[in-house]
C-alpha cells in the first residue's frame, strides 16, 4: 500500500517529511517494505513552496525485520523483508490519512494545496521524468489518476497532486539517502543551535555524505532557516553511515528521525539540450563558446553570454548567492568553451549556472608596447583607432596585429567548477559524487 503526499508546508512553517512520521504512527498496523522516499521535483516551478519535494511510504504486512532506519516517540522504526503487499480495501484508510494531512498541513496559507494519493500500484515513471525536468499540469495528473482507478483527494486546489502522483512514479536510477531529525513541539520556531565545529566533523568522519558543510563560507547547511519542524538534516549515500550524525551533532534532543530514500544530489532535473532548444522553467547541460565576456550588475550577479555553431545565443550567470564562484566566472573571456547545468529562468531567458566544465581556455594576450619597426628598430605610433600603426621616421607601416604583445596566466583551468554547498540545489549531483563517487550503497 503507497501512500504518497505533496504540498502541506508553506514558507511559514510545516514540511511534509514530517507528516511521514505521522503517517507512520497512524498505520502503525501495517510494516514499511522501504524507506519512504523523499522525491525533489523540477526546482525551477515558479509556484513551489520551498524545496519541491513529495514523499511516498510503501506500507506491507510482514515480521521480518531489515533495516533499523528511525525512532519516533521512542519506538524503533524499521523496513521488513519478506513482507506481502497488503491487499485490502484502500477506501477505509483515505480518511484516516486525510484526518493526519488536515492536522498538519498549513491550510489557512493561500498557497498550500495539498495532494493524497493511496495506492496498490505505482504511476508511470514516465510522469516522474516529466515532472522533474518540466511542467506538468493538474489535469493531466488528474486523467492518469483516474484511468488507474487511484484512490486519491485533495485540499484546495489540489496542485500536491502533482507531486504526490510524481513521487508515486519515482523509480530510482540513482538515488541517496537523507537522516532528517525534528525537533520537539516546544522548540518549533526559536532558533537552532548547530555546532559549527561539529558538522565540519561529518564531512571528515561519514566518508559518503555530501553538501553538509560550506568550507568556502564557512557555513552548515545541515539546519534550515525556516521555523518548520526540522532540527537538522545529513545526506549521503550509505544509510548506516549517516546515523553516525546522531552522535556527532550534539545539540538539543531530536524529538524523532527517520532515514529516507531520496533523489537528492542525483542531476535527474538536468536533461541534455542545444541553446535553440532552451526554454523556461527547465534544467539544462549544454555547450557553447563565450562571445561576450563576463559583466557585473547592481547586487553583485555576474553575466556573460555564449554561442553555439548555429548562431544561437544565451545569457548565463553566477548570481550574488554563488559568492566564490562567480570569481572563476569573472575569469572567462571570449573563445573559451564551456559546459553549462543549470536552471532556464523566464524573464529574461538566463541560465542560472550550477556547476560548469571548461573544455577549452583561449590564449588571453595583453598589449607590452607598439609594433617596432622593422627598417629603424623605433617604435611605431598609432595612426588612429583600428587604422594601424606608422614609423615617423620612415614612414613604414603596420597592421593592430602587429602590436607587441605577451601570453598571460589566465590563473584558471579546464575542468570543473561548482557553486558553493550554500547556493545548491537539492537535485544538484555534487562534483564528490561525480569525480571521485563512493561506491553506491546497495
Amino acid at each position: 500500500m503507497y501512500i504518497s503526499v505533496d504540498d502541506t508546508d508553506s514558507r511559514e512553517g510545516m514540511c511534509t517529511t514530517f507528516l511521514v512520521t505521522e503517517l507512520i504512527k497512524e498505520f502503525s498496523e501495517f510494516q514499511l517494505l522501504e524507506p519512504p522516499r523523499l522525491v525533489r521535483l523540477n526546482p525551477n516551478v515558479p509556484w513551489k513552496t520551498r524545496g519541491n519535494g513529495a514523499v511516498t511510504l510503501n506500507f506491507g504486512e510482514g515480521k521480518e525485520k531489515d533495516r533499523f532506519i528511525g525512532k519516533i516517540d521512542q519506538r524503533d522504526v524499521f523496513t521488513y523483508k519478506g513482507c506481502k503487499n497488503t491487499q485490502k480495501d484502500l477506501e477505509k484508510f483515505m480518511k484516516r490519512a486525510k484526518d493526519v494531512v488536515e492536522r498538519w498541513a498549513e491550510l489557512d496559507s493561500g498557497n498550500t494545496n495539498p495532494g493524497l494519493i493511496i495506492s496498490h500500484e505505482k504511476t508511470p515513471q514516465e510522469l516522474y521524468k516529466k515532472a522533474v525536468r518540466d511542467i506538468v499540469q493538474l489535469d493531466q495528473v488528474l486523467e492518469i489518476l483516474n484511468d488507474m482507478d487511484l484512490n486519491h483527494a485533495h485540499f484546495g486546489n489540489g496542485r500536491g497532486l502533482i507531486g504526490a502522483a510524481s513521487a508515486l512514479a519515482w523509480s530510482p536510477e540513482d538515488h541517496t539517502y537523507e537522516l532528517i531529525t525534528y525537533r520537539k513541539r516546544s522548540n518549533w520556531g526559536t532558533e537552532r543551535s548547530i555546532d559549527a565545529q561539529e558538522v565540519k566533523e561529518i564531512d571528515e568522519l561519514i566518508s559518503s555524505s555530501f553538501d553538509s558543510y560550506d568550507h568556502d563560507e564557512d557555513a552548515s547547511v545541515i539546519d534550515p532557516n525556516s521555523p518548520c519542524p526540522v532540527l537538522y538534516g545529513v545526506r549521503g549515500e550509505d544509510p548506516e553511515e549517516l546515523k553516525r550524525a546522531l552522535d556527532i551533532i550534539d545539540t538539543e534532543e531530536p524529538d524523532r528521525w527517520i532515514i529516507f530514500h531520496t533523489n537528492q544530489g542525483t542531476d535527474d532535473h538536468i536533461q541534455p539540450a542545444k541553446i535553440g532548444d532552451v526554454r523556461p522553467w527547465i534544467s539544462v547541460k549544454l555547450m557553447g563558446t563565450v562571445t561576450k565576456e563576463p559583466y557585473s550588475i547592481k547586487g553583485g550577479h555576474v553575466f556573460f553570454e555564449i554561442s553555439d555553431e548555429d548562431g544561437n545565443s544565451l545569457t548565463a550567470a553566477a548570481y550574488e548567492p554563488t559568492k566564490g564562484f562567480r570569481e572563476i566566472v569573472n575569469r572567462l573571456i571570449e573563445g573559451d568553451v564551456v559546459e553549462l547545468y543549470g536552471g532556464v529562468r523566464k524573464d529574461p531567458v538566463t541560465i542560472n549556472i550550477e556547476k560548469m566544465k571548461i573544455l577549452h581556455l583561449e590564449d588571453k594576450k595583453v598589449k607590452i608596447g607598439n609594433p617596432v619597426c622593422p627598417e629603424c628598430g623605433k617604435n611605431m605610433s598609432s595612426i588612429g583607432k583600428d587604422a594601424g600603426f606608422r614609423c615617423k621616421k620612415c614612414s613604414t607601416k603596420a597592421s593592430e596585429d602587429d602590436i607587441q604583445t605577451k601570453e598571460v596566466d589566465r590563473e584558471l583551468n579546464e575542468g570543473w567548477y561548482e557553486t558553493p554547498v550554500s547556493a545548491r540545489r537539492h537535485l544538484s549531483k555534487p562534483l564528490k559524487r561525480m569525480i571521485d563517487p563512493q561506491m553506491m550503497y546497495k
